[in-house]
């Protein structure tokens, strides 16, 4: 494989590699699980790219005094390593690992997204053109190159599949989105995927208001939000740092506050907005099971576990559950 048909392929790699990745943190239903088998493999063959290009590449660049090159390529290929280890790490240790107050998957996260502005630096001013094929009579990929795209992908797949068996091997259970279980019906840990501090909510002076395409724009207190009908549920919540776990969830439909404001049927889709601006927009088929809840394990919800309202979007990572909502939008 040429250095050039390498480097478009690591491109290639990394760009899917980021986008499965940021697919993966909204995807929170089992009919996405092959989106993350998939994230693990690319992950697999870009461990492998990764190492041949720089094996390639790091001699040439010193012989020819590079030095701007070779730094920005050396915190590239630093960042790929970090999420690339953290990744393979999680998967393999058979446990949650962390690093002070973050898990080693928090961090993995961090370096994934930190890659996306090097590669574009790394590929200005002139790179972009090794993203381009050239138009030549030659057959589109000699048999050279197929079968180097081929090894690549045999070994990643090795690798993913290692680190799999290594995690099996110590005990290790985790959920289809990589996320490691805790004992069901507990509180859940307080995180947020910034570790933004928790911010001081008023729980008597705290309205919720409802918006948009409604026939009666609302103003709603706890009282008034409690006596639009409550319920309880058992949800998983499945935190992007990378637990998960069972527990009950009280508090009031979403469809029920909808209801209530005259919500136009047709207005697509529905914001859930928090006090620190944190949002998300749920589209119609997961209004029926979006829960405005209170309560968590029997309990009121802690300040830091989104006290006074927090969302509950089973079909969502917990990303999505928005802490300390006040507001909600239609249309």
């Amino acid at each position: 494989m040429s250095s050039t048909t390498l480097d478009r392929l690591l491109a290639v790699l990394i760009a899917a590699q980021v986008v499965t990745g940021l697919a993966s943190l909204r995807a929170g239903v089992p009919a996405t699980a092959p989106l993350f088998w998939l994230h693990g493999l690319i992950g697999g063959a870009l461990l492998v790219a990764a190492a041949e290009k720089l094996r390639r590449s790091i001699g040439p660049a010193l012989r020819r005094r590079r030095w701007g090159r070779l730094a920005l390529g050396a915190l590239l290929t630093l960042l790929v390593a970090a999420a690339l280890a953290g990744g393979f790490t999680w998967v393999a240790s058979g446990r949650i690992l962390s690093i002070g107050p973050w898990t080693i998957l928090t961090l993995h996260v961090w370096a994934g997204l930190a890659v996306i502005p090097i590669v574009a630096i790394h590929l200005l001013p002139r790179r972009w053109r090794l993203l381009r094929p050239r138009v030549t009579n030659a057959p589109r990929m000699s048999r050279r190159t197929a079968l180097g795209m081929g090894g690549v992908a045999v070994l990643g797949a090795v690798a993913w599949g290692a680190a799999n068996l290594l995690d099996r091997i110590q005990g290790g259970v985790r959920r289809f989105t990589g996320s490691r279980w805790l004992p069901d019906g507990g509180v859940p840990p307080p995180t947020t995927f910034y570790g933004e501090p928790t911010p001081p909510v008023d729980a008597d002076a705290w309205r919720l208001r409802v918006a948009g395409r409604v026939d009666m724009p609302m103003t709603l207190d706890l009282v008034q939000l409690s006596a639009l009908g409550e319920v309880e549920r058992d949800e998983v919540l499945d935190c992007t740092s990378g637990w998960a776990m069972r527990t009950g969830w009280r508090g009031t439909p979403l469809r029920a506050v909808l209801e209530a404001a005259g919500a136009d049927p047709d207005a697509t889709p529905v914001s859930v907005r928090s006090v620190t601006g944190w949002m998300v927009r749920l589209s119609p088929h997961e209004l029926d099971e979006a829960l405005l809840a209170t309560h968590v394990a029997g309990r009121p919800l802690p300040p830091a576990n989104g006290s006074p309202v927090r969302l509950v979007a089973p079909q969502r990572r917990g990303l999505d559950w928005i802490k300390w909502v006040d507001r909600i939008e239609v249309g």
